[in-house]
């Protein structure tokens, strides 16, 4: 008798409206199951290039749309997405482990996202700026700077797509998107959903392969405008270089360290809730979420007691399952890597109070909620991203002596306080060295705001107005209207009537 053979989708890329196949494959594992679930491209350096080609003659005649009729393109994929809502989180879920739940927020917001950055096509602005001169206006246009590649992670592929693509489109840049190789699906499903859409070809296309070769193509090719990438401080520094030769613009939003500081007045209910939530919520894989504690010593114990009690209670399984917490994580590599960093913080003299070893003989690449304790604020468990749900504790005097230690990090994402006191609060948001400080809740960015880190954290940043902006470029005109009046043009009167002045 033959067995049932199962049919292994094969997606396909989408270059200037077509999609396209390609010889070579990269095979797509569900962490859940450790099963082959896809194979996707595996993209050339000549696909790259026919990607930018294809964004480059599109860019032209989309910039010259009036940017309310760009939005009106925008405003139907996200209506497309909508429709599509369930398939999209099942997919999303099914290649990244994230539980359902929190897949079906990332296409709700995603969608959302896409129609607030379609607001500002009647929004964004450019000036009038006085002049030196009579006779003379000095405008300040903003223009789209041209091809934008968008670099993403896997740890909310979907949402990262739509947080470069949206800016980059209603603003009249085109774009080619590399997905992450762990979680390509959804982009291709994404891809489909545009290919059925009016948006005109190659105005986004999508390239998948290796970073070595896909990657590095797009920040290496001299018609990319921008890059802007989403991912670790190396692959940050790797794009750097690559786009250094053609002096090409990087936006990067790169690792994070974040500290949370519980100060002795802290409600401590709320402080429990939001750093666990902050600390399962997608397995601990999320570059903005709490990575550090530094609790007050006078309440060091009760909090602890707290905490450790409510990661131990986190229900760990089947994403799925409506129960279920938190799910796996993303790869068999990068559970690894968490378990050699609890491992080398105990070695370096961290109390294990729960969690820190893998579990035996089950299927799924699944790690504990890990509480440790007696962290020295030197050790690597205080100063690397870990990137998993793992929580390492430590204590502090005063308030000077925790934002001296939060301070303390190549890292500059986000960082959060739990306090009563409003003086407290007030010395932390100006004495923290972060890109985002929250104060009594979980870190969770918004749209509107502004999500950008310093130091090693990455260059530029995303969302709202000012995200908008990494999209634009100015052009000044010196707009001489009296030109007939030669004391108004003239380079030698205005030094003059400079120097009466």
């Amino acid at each position: 008798m033959h067995g049932t053979v199962t049919t292994i989708p094969r997606h396909q890329m989408l270059i200037d409206g077509e999609l396209v196949a390609s010889t070579k494959t990269i095979p797509v594992i569900n962490p859940t199951t450790e099963e082959v679930i896809s194979e996707v491209p595996s993209g050339t350096l000549e696909d790259v290039n026919a990607a930018i080609l294809a964004a480059e003659k599109a860019q032209k005649s989309w910039s010259q749309l009036a940017a309310i009729e760009r939005a009106g393109y925008l405003r139907e994929i996200a209506q497309a997405i909508r429709a599509d809502r369930e398939h999209l989180a099942r997919t999303i879920t099914e290649e990244q482990g994230k539980i359902l739940s929190l897949a079906e927020v990332e296409v709700d917001f995603s969608a959302d996202y896409i129609d607030y950055m379609a607001e500002f096509a009647r929004r964004y602005e450019g000036e009038i700026i006085q002049s030196d001169r009579r006779g003379e206006n000095i405008l300040l246009y903003k223009h789209p700077i041209g091809v934008i590649a968008g670099i993403l992670p896997w740890n909310f592929p979907f949402f990262l797509i739509v947080r470069k693509m949206a800016p980059a489109l209603v603003t009249g840049n085109t774009i080619v998107i590399k997905p992450s190789s762990e979680t390509p699906n959804n982009a291709f499903e994404f891809a489909k959903i545009v290919a059925k859409s009016s948006l005109p070809k190659g105005v986004f296309n999508l390239v998948s392969g290796k970073g070595s070769v896909v990657g590095d193509g797009l920040a290496r090719h001299p018609k990319v405008g921008m890059v802007s990438l989403t991912g670790s401080v190396e692959g940050g520094i790797a794009v750097m270089r690559a786009a250094a030769d053609n002096v090409t613009k990087v936006s990067l939003e790169l690792g994070g360290k974040a500290p949370a500081i519980v100060m002795q007045d802290a409600d401590l209910d709320l402080a429990v809730k939001s750093i666990r939530a902050s600390r399962i919520i997608n397995t601990g894989q999320v570059c903005n979420c709490a990575e550090r504690v530094y609790v007050q010593e006078s309440i060091a114990d009760g909090f602890i007691e707290r905490i450790t009690r409510a990661m131990e209670k986190t229900v760990v399984g089947d994403p799925f399952q409506k129960d279920t917490e938190m799910g796996p994580m993303v790869s068999q590599a990068q559970m690894e890597s968490v378990d050699r960093a609890v491992q080398t913080a105990v070695k370096e003299g961290a109390e294990l109070l729960c969690g820190g070893k893998k579990y035996s003989g089950r299927k799924g690449h699944f790690y504990p909620p890990t509480v440790l304790t007696h962290c020295k604020q030197d050790t690597q468990i205080m100063q690397q991203e870990v990137f998993g749900p793992v929580l390492p504790i430590t204590t502090f005097k005063d308030l000077d002596e925790a934002i001296e230690d939060a301070n303390d990090c190549q890292y500059g994402l986000t960082s959060s306080i739990y306090t009563r006191s409003l003086d407290v609060a007030m010395r932390a948001c100006n004495e923290i060295r972060f890109g985002e400080t929250y104060v009594n809740r979980e870190n969770f960015e918004a749209m509107q705001g502004f999500h950008a880190g310093w130091r090693k954290s990455g260059i530029g940043g995303a969302d709202g107005k000012h995200g908008l902006e990494e999209y634009l470029q100015t052009h000044v005109v010196y707009m001489n209207y009296d030109w007939k009046n030669k004391a108004s043009s003239t380079t030698e009167q205005q030094i003059s009537d400079n120097n009466k002045s």
